[in-house]
């Protein structure tokens, strides 16, 4: 199993030099340039912004600049974000906690929602609760993201009053104290719900499929015949061969969740990654967007290797090429 772990990480050496050619590569192609925002600020002439550029070695060739960019990153010195002062190190430690805590719970609510709902589905296919099932996943994947947002954050937050609807913490509660970590779960709720109640319909409508093929097969059909007890042919046959692909994407969803939060922690101004990303596009904050552009790609490729992993030690009869 080690050796197979190793070769999955070898494999992405390459992929991530190809990756940080093509983010140096996109954010040279950013309207402006790293400093641009610094013409916003008042108290710093144009004269000192050039001084910046030629100190920054702006005007060097474009293989020297990525050099310097990634030698500087895999140091781990992300640079610093003209716009506020700050060190990007700085600014992604305020927020990665954030965006961690919203994507681990809702993960877990996912699968918790998918799972029960894909094996009932499957297993009493055709039924009135099935059919309901299957309503729920066609408005799940026709309904826009953005348009469910704002129908939850005015529903559950506004009117019924239930959830905050911006924040990661109320102001003036301790640090390290329950009633502080208790507050954080309380804002992580409503946002973590919603994009949970989003991500569920794949896994449903998989383990559904799954289920009622596997109801047809002959390993099935032996048990039965042996005399087996039918919850104990679906928890120990058929949900055991149903979840092995969705626990080997268990990793890909994981940080796919952790890089893809732009949307929804932006509506619901929730200070994670996926809000400073977007600010940091809208103030051209070269910095700090190339960082996590290369931060994001870097996840995707661990998500991905982590699925092949989980996939060989799950079912041994895979191997890794």
């Amino acid at each position: 199993m080690w050796k197979v772990i190793l070769k999955r990480l070898l494999v992405m050496i390459p992929q991530l030099f190809i990756l940080s050619i093509l983010v140096f590569g996109l954010a040279k192609l950013m309207p402006g340039d790293p400093f641009s925002g610094l013409a916003e600020n008042p108290k710093i002439s144009q004269e000192q912004i050039e001084a910046i550029r030629q100190a920054k070695g702006f005007y060097k060739p474009w293989y020297e600049q990525y050099y310097m960019w990634l030698s500087d990153f895999i140091k781990g010195d992300f640079g610093l974000s003209y716009v506020t002062g700050k060190t990007v190190n700085t600014m992604v430690g305020e927020r990665i906690w954030n965006t961690l805590n919203l994507s681990l719970l809702t993960a877990i609510l996912t699968y918790a929602i998918a799972i029960p709902l894909g094996m009932y589905a499957g297993r009493y296919h055709n039924s009135k609760g099935d059919r309901a099932i299957n309503l729920y996943t066609f408005i799940a994947l026709s309904i826009p993201n953005f348009v469910l947002y704002l129908v939850m954050i005015v529903f559950f937050g506004f009117i019924l009053g239930l959830f905050p609807t911006t924040g990661s913490v109320d102001l003036g509660l301790q640090p390290g104290t329950f009633d502080y970590y208790l507050n954080k779960l309380h804002h992580l709720i409503l946002p973590a719900t919603t994009m949970a109640l989003l991500g569920t319909v794949g896994t449903i409508q998989y383990l559904r499929n799954e289920v009622i093929e596997a109801k047809q097969s002959d390993y099935v059909k032996t048990a039965r015949s042996k005399g087996v007890p039918v919850k104990k042919v679906y928890s120990g046959h058929i949900f055991r061969n149903s979840i092995l692909p969705i626990a080997a994407f268990f990793g890909f969803t994981i940080t796919g969740l952790f890089a893809g939060g732009i949307f929804v922690e932006t509506i619901f101004g929730y200070p994670g990654m996926g809000e400073l990303f977007y600010k940091s596009v809208m103030e051209r904050d070269y910095s700090v967007v190339t960082t996590l552009m290369l931060f994001s790609g870097v996840l995707t490729l661990v998500g991905s290797a982590l699925s092949d992993i989980i996939m060989a030690i799950v079912d041994p009869r895979i191997k890794l090429d």
